[in-house]
């Protein structure tokens, strides 16, 4: 089982500077590899206090030297925002930053203020991405990238630094919808994935990834990443109360930079099963809504925690897992020890949990 940190890059902390804030987000990584997270992850956002982290492949360079154990990956790079060629150059000097120790994680974006900030039209998404990470893969792969489509007009260029590893058969893909799911599966991506409601909910979206991976791939597809916001304290009344306090804001703060309450997303091309979930944040309500992303998130005590994990694992089998341990304000102490004590009582049990279920199947 992969257990993995992930810095959203958030400044929603009333009293902090954008510089105090990526300080503590840096702090929290140097943490994570100390305390054994087997991978450090960034988020890529542009333009606004929901995530001040613009280039996620320049931070894990900064990283590489702070750390020594953790694999480093961006997760992920917004392909549609970014030239292929600039990506894969990026990728071979992180390589070079930290041999042995890079991961490489892509989806396609859902802001669509974001893309108008890009100024790449959304309904290129889909198309942008899946050609893209193509272009990507092969680069790595073969040292070189060159394309003539309509998308990309790129003449041949080698890649210097040279690319010291592929990840054609080593990748995550950010899947939050059945479509996106299946583009990661006939990508051959590891699906990678942000909670959002009730588990039970995206089991379908996971068997489906598993579904067409064995059809396209004829094997069985790698075990997902789960990726939740956590907060663990050893009281269990005070994490409730910092949950829907801090979980509480991350949700408005995804609400509104996704405009989930809109009804945009029915009229973007390759984007239509968004406005699903954007009719149910409006048909609860947004304090129902919020209660519901609360819960479905993983707080609590150490124990409570572990419990989420193994009802997870009932459900779905072997799965690798991700914390956010830093959104909605939250202050960075309580960050600190959410990392500490899942380190010290949470991920001895959940490996033990992760071997046994990979034994008994």
């Amino acid at each position: 089982m992969e257990i993995g940190q992930l810095n959203v890059m958030q400044n929603w902390h009333k009293d902090l500077s954008d510089q105090e804030m990526w300080q503590g987000e840096v702090d929290l990584a140097i943490s994570a590899d100390k305390l054994g997270f087997d991978s450090l992850w960034c988020v890529e956002h542009h333009f606004e206090d929901y995530g001040l982290c613009p280039d996620n492949m320049q931070y894990l360079t900064y990283l590489a030297a702070l750390t020594k154990n953790a694999k480093l990956v961006p997760g992920a790079v917004i392909v549609p925002w970014n030239d292929p060629l600039r990506v894969a150059e990026k990728m071979a000097m992180l390589e070079y930053a930290a041999p042995g120790r890079v991961g490489l994680g892509m989806g396609r974006g859902l802001a669509r203020r974001e893309y108008l900030g890009m100024k790449v039209p959304m309904e290129e998404a889909r198309g942008r991405f899946e050609e893209g990470t193509r272009l990507i893969l092969d680069a790595l792969e073969n040292g070189y990238i060159e394309s003539d489509t309509e998308l990309f007009k790129q003449p041949r260029v080698d890649i210097r630094p040279r690319p010291l590893r592929g990840y054609r058969d080593d990748f995550y893909c950010v899947a939050m919808s059945m479509e996106s799911s299946e583009s990661a599966a006939e990508l051959g991506g590891n699906m990678m994935t942000f909670i959002q409601h009730a588990f039970d909910r995206h089991v379908p979206m996971i068997e489906n990834y598993r579904e067409k991976f064995r059809e396209v791939h004829g094997k069985e597809a790698p075990p997902p990443m789960l990726t939740d916001v956590t907060i663990i304290h050893e009281d269990e009344e005070e994490a409730r109360r910092l949950a829907y306090e801090h979980i509480g804001n991350h949700f408005i703060a995804v609400t509104d930079h996704y405009e989930f309450a809109g009804d945009h997303f029915k009229n973007i091309r390759g984007y239509e099963s968004y406005q699903a979930g954007a009719e149910l944040i409006k048909s609860a309500g947004m304090e129902e809504s919020q209660k519901t992303y609360i819960e479905a998130q993983n707080y609590g005590t150490p124990k409570q925690v572990l419990e989420k994990y193994r009802e997870r694992m009932d459900l779905i089998g072997d799965f690798n897992t991700m914390l956010v341990v830093s959104s909605g304000g939250i202050p960075f102490d309580i960050a600190q020890n959410s990392l500490k004590l899942f380190a010290e009582q949470v991920m001895p049990e959940l490996r033990k949990m992760g071997a046994r279920n990979a034994v008994s199947a």
